[in-house]
């Protein structure tokens, strides 16, 4: 079996989360603005919003650590094609504790719980005061992370992820604080809309529903038909419950 046999991963994805074209190009110009020399992705992906952060503030560096080794290649192929293999590196490794600070900018997008020790429950304040260390003064932190739109119930978290509880996110307005307590200063709060989250859930899935259907009887489509099912069942049960906000976020001095 080869490569080509295989259902295709994240292919009509541009970025790994609910975050749309215009949204990304504001969040880069406020970045830039700031003019970071060394900017550092945490849970990078293939690092799009990193690219063009580099592409967006000249002479910059920066740095790309996740454990996925195919995204960081994907990663590293595009920033080649880009002219940017000299100003990034992608690198396979842990976030937790990383030594890879303190630097003028982080963009940590949906990868929090990279920052925070994996036996015990995602906490968000230990991973904002992470965030606070590697940060310099005068730099810049956008953070993506999940909230609860509205307290869950109990059908509807049964309906989610397994073992989902209502302490897995807090309401936006105690993120915010856990954020402004950690040592930041919101400077811009926002929150994806619904089309964003419909466009990244279904480009999460459609080059895998794609294949599905070209090939019911290979001996993946089983598997995979299982694995996608549960993924599309988690997102119709907390679709328009969970949220996600990106804080951009200014250390105090």
């Amino acid at each position: 079996m080869t490569d080509h046999d295989l259902p295709p991963r994240l292919g009509s994805l541009t970025f790994h989360g609910p975050l749309s074209e215009s949204r990304a190009t504001r969040m880069i110009e406020r970045l830039a603005a700031a003019s970071p020399a060394t900017v550092l992705d945490i849970g990078c992906g293939w690092g799009e919003l990193l690219l063009r952060t580099l592409e967006a503030a000249p002479g910059s560096t920066g740095v790309g650590i996740d454990i996925n080794a195919e995204d960081l290649a994907r990663g590293r192929l595009v920033a080649k094609e880009r002219g940017l293999a000299n100003r990034v590196e992608f690198v396979e490794e842990s976030a937790l504790g990383t030594t890879r600070g303190p630097v003028d900018a982080i963009l940590c997008l949906g990868s929090s719980q990279a920052l925070c020790d994996p036996g015990l429950p995602h906490d968000p304040a230990a991973a904002l005061s992470e965030l606070r260390r590697l940060v310099r003064p005068g730099g810049r932190v956008v953070l993506g992370e999940g909230f609860w739109e509205r307290t869950p119930t109990d059908d509807e978290l049964a309906r989610m992820w397994p073992g989902a509880t209502a302490a897995d996110h807090f309401l936006l307005p105690e993120l915010v604080d856990l954020a402004i307590e950690a040592g930041f200063r919101p400077a811009w709060i926002e929150t994806a809309g619904r089309e964003e989250w419909e466009e990244f859930e279904s480009g999460y899935r459609y080059d895998t529903e794609v294949w599905l259907a070209a090939h019911p009887d290979h001996p993946l489509a089983d598997e995979t038909r299982a694995r996608v099912d549960r993924q599309r069942a988690g997102w119709m049960g907390y679709r328009g419950i969970l949220g996600i906000t990106y804080l951009t976020l200014v250390p105090v001095g």
